[in-house]
């Protein structure tokens, strides 16, 4: 029946300030409803599982639970208001509901309504009074009060006094809502008729049903005492300090009396009610000094009030009230309590998150329990409070993980109390991160040197690249970025190893055609979304000594041979010929040498070392025989070095018979050799007719002139012809294309080599028996001996 009173009185929609009220009898059955808290706040049950829904009690008493399957506020253990509150009204209980993910904070108070469950009791089971005979009617004699721990109406409401015949009652109201309870005299008394009386005082309280409690009061009729004891006041007032040492003088109260003798010595006595300052003070019974009997503490309650009696020795009383109350002292440090707090939170999280709540609570009273909480200043949070006793640790700054990680706050909590006292608790809150930071490489530029002829997958470098965000978002792969290279991917000329950046060549390279490259190469994260940064590097190919030299001049041919002739009146260091050559390598790879290597007479001719200019060592004798041959060998500057070796025949001899005699294997066309024959013995005969037929032998000249002319330009097609290289060569090789023009004549020092003449198909060349070339010019022949024009 009380479970369906109980309402919802206030509700507010606050994060932090909504509060919601109840009220519920006291002694309901551990399990039973207090109310629908889900949907008194307008919550669903999946907030309330969601947001870890739990109940805070600051004082830890844990009455109410929380079911948030059902979202009610259910009967934990049950409830004694009198236990609770005692005569506190009203009685209630103060707890909050806490939710995360958002934090929310919801103000709960439980009001504890009274049910008569307590009977007014009284301290003794009976109460003596000698009362002398003299009394006069309207005396007044001080009752115990009945004490019921009750409230309201389920309280101490009347007293009945039986039997009524000399006595009655009255009731006196007092400050503090009890009635004190005087007996008075109404007939009055002979010793001589009834000596002694028994009188019952019933205490009822107003409950339903109603209760009382009894005592018995015992009279002894006395002889005259006919003045009662006044106290000086009806109402005394003290103050003690909390912590106060036990036996400390609190106050003196006094009373007199007008009787003389024994009717006027005074005993003081403390009302024997029960309560909590039953045992808490003492009276000395003859002074009337109210001493501390025990420990105050503010916090347990803030003054109490006292019934004092002052007693004669013929049973005359009266009584007054000492009401003491407790000055507070700062003995109490604030009390911090974390309702919620969250262990880690993103970087990114917007300003004002909030990332605790705490309860901070001071027993004291007035500045001492109220309490202020601060911070460190160099930390990017800030702590305020959105309610009293009520504080929210939140974001002020914009976080960074990569700056500070973790943070260790250290929360101080003081009130404001002399001295100051304080509490202190450190929250330890990890900074999660967020991929804001993309890949940065060690370098702006790499380059590295690799030597061409490498194998495919040899290593070449490797680029590295850090990422200042944590665990996945720091994780750098290496990407190879799309390119070309003389219009091929670039994956076909290396790859990159994501995981570590090692960049390999999936190809050989070759300097002659490929000298340097360049590609770039991206470093990824593993953030979502990821972010990347990318780094130019240059591949340069270093030469090998790959390649021999290649002979240009003489041309090598293998139906014919070509010599070169020296007449036999040379000088010394007279120009043979000169060995071209050509290394498509570069650098000292291609710097060329030249050395004669075998020669038929060694001492006769010499091959210049850099210039490969052959050259007469002596003066050519009439002994020196007509054919030579020299092999002249080639070689570059390279490691292992490589050579070529070419063959240059010289003939030693004045005229071309001499020549044709020992070079025998000239290959000419059958047609021309014997072409050749008629006209050499059509020759002797006209020679030998000549001083006969003189007419005859001028015209045979001229026949003889014009077939020798016709000869050599008909042989001249069955010259070899000087290969054409490509312009390819590189550090200290020909590099572009030069026509030559080189000209011969019977003496080679005065022979001339132009480098200016251009190449002409139209001029028409004569080829003598010794296979040199003769140009014409103008349609006049030249020497003879030697012409040479060829294309380098």
């Amino acid at each position: 029946m009380w479970q369906q009173l109980a309402f919802v009185l206030l509700f507010c929609f606050s994060a932090v300030r909504s509060q919601v009220i109840y009220s519920i009898p006291e002694e309901m059955a551990t399990g039973s409803v207090v109310g629908n808290i889900a949907e008194d706040l307008g919550l669903g049950l999946d907030r309330l599982r969601s947001g870890k829904a739990r109940i805070y009690i600051a004082d830890g008493m844990q009455h109410i639970e929380l079911n948030r399957e059902k979202g009610l506020l259910l009967i934990k253990e049950k409830i004694d208001r009198e236990l609770l509150c005692a005569k506190t009204t009203p009685c209630a209980l103060h707890f909050q509901m806490i939710l995360d993910n958002p934090m929310e904070l919801y103000r709960i108070t439980v009001e504890i309504t009274d049910i008569n469950d307590n009977p007014p009791s009284f301290q003794e089971n009976d109460i003596t009074f000698e009362i002398s005979e003299s009394a006069v009617i309207g005396s007044k004699f001080m009752l115990e009060k009945a004490f019921d721990p009750d409230v309201g109406i389920n309280g101490l409401q009347s007293y009945s006094l039986k039997p009524t015949d000399h006595f009655g009652l009255k009731l006196h109201d007092q400050a503090d809502g009890s009635k004190n309870v005087e007996m008075i005299l109404q007939k009055s008394l002979d010793r001589e008729q009834q000596e002694r009386m028994s009188l019952l005082l019933t205490a009822v309280d107003g409950g339903e049903p109603q209760m009382s409690g009894t005592v018995q009061i015992h009279i002894t009729v006395l002889d005259a005492n006919d003045n009662a004891p006044v106290f000086t006041q009806k109402t005394y007032k003290a103050t003690v300090s909390e912590n106060t040492q036990k036996g400390s003088k609190i106050t003196v109260v006094s009373a007199s009396d007008a009787d003389e003798g024994s009717n006027g010595k005074i005993s003081y006595y403390i009302s024997k009610t029960m309560g909590s300052s039953r045992n808490l003070f003492m009276i000395d019974q003859l002074s009337g000094e109210v001493k501390l009997n025990g420990e105050v503490d503010y916090e347990i309650s803030s003054n109490y009030q006292i019934d004092i009696q002052a007693k004669d020795q013929g049973g005359l009383s009266d009584s007054c009230k000492l009401i003491i109350d407790v000055l507070d002292l700062n003995d109490n440090s604030p009390i911090i309590n974390i309702l919620s707090m969250s262990n880690s939170i993103s970087e990114e999280s917007p300003l004002e998150t909030v990332i605790a709540m705490i309860n901070v609570n001071d027993p004291d009273s007035g500045l001492n329990g109220q309490v202020h909480c601060a911070i460190d200043d160099n930390i990017p949070f800030a702590i305020t409070s959105p309610s009293n006793n009520f504080f929210s640790l939140r974001t002020q700054q914009e976080l960074d993980r990569e700056n500070i990680a973790e943070h260790n706050i250290s929360v101080i909590c003081a009130d404001e109390g002399v001295p100051m006292l304080s509490s202190s608790v450190s929250l330890q809150l990890h900074i999660l991160d967020v991929n804001d930071n993309a890949p940065v490489f060690e370098r702006n530029f790499y380059e590295a040197y690799i030597f061409e002829n490498n194998a495919a997958g040899d290593a070449m470098l490797t680029v590295k690249a850090s990422d200042a965000d944590w665990n996945q978002n720091a994780r750098v792969s290496y990407i190879l970025e799309d390119s070309n290279i003389n219009g091929v991917p670039v994956s076909t000329y290396v790859s990159v190893q994501a995981d570590n950046g090692v960049i390999t060549a999936v190809r050989s390279f070759d300097y002659e055609q490929l000298k340097d490259f360049q590609f770039r190469v991206k470093a990824q994260d593993g953030g979502s979304p990821p972010l990347s940064s990318n780094v130019t590097v240059k591949i340069i190919i270093q030469d090998k000594n790959d390649n021999a030299p290649q002979i240009l001049y003489p041309v090598q041919t293998s139906g014919s041979v070509v010599a070169e002739m020296v007449p036999r009146s040379a000088d010394v260091g007279y120009l043979v010929t000169k060995v071209v050559a050509v290394d498509v390598d570069s650098g000292q790879n291609a710097w060329l040498s030249y050395k004669l290597q075998k020669s038929t007479d060694r001492a006769l001719f010499e091959v210049g070392a850099q210039n490969g200019e052959i050259r007469t060592v002596r003066q050519v004798t009439e002994t020196d025989t007509v054919k030579h041959r020299l092999t002249v060998v080639v070689e570059d500057n390279g490691q292992p070095s490589r050579s070529a070796t070419v063959t240059v025949n010289v003939a030693v001899a004045d005229n071309f018979p001499e020549v044709l005699s020992e070079f025998t294997n000239f290959s000419y066309d059958t047609k021309y050799s014997n072409s050749l024959t008629f006209y050499l013995i059509l020759a002797l005969a006209v020679v030998s007719g000549l001083f006969i037929f003189s007419l005859i032998a001028i015209i045979s000249v001229k026949i003889y002139r014009w077939r020798q002319n016709k000869l050599f330009y008909k042989t001249a097609t069955s010259l070899p012809v000087i290969p054409y290289y490509p312009p390819v060569y590189a550090d200290g090789t020909l590099q572009r294309m030069y026509n030559y023009e080189m000209c011969g004549t019977t003496d080679s020092r005065m022979s001339d080599l132009k480098f200016v003449r251009p190449y002409s198909q139209n001029t028409p060349v004569n080829v003598s028996r010794a296979g040199t070339l003769q140009p014409e010019k103008n349609g006049q022949k030249e020497d003879p001996f030697l012409s040479l024009e060829c294309i380098l």
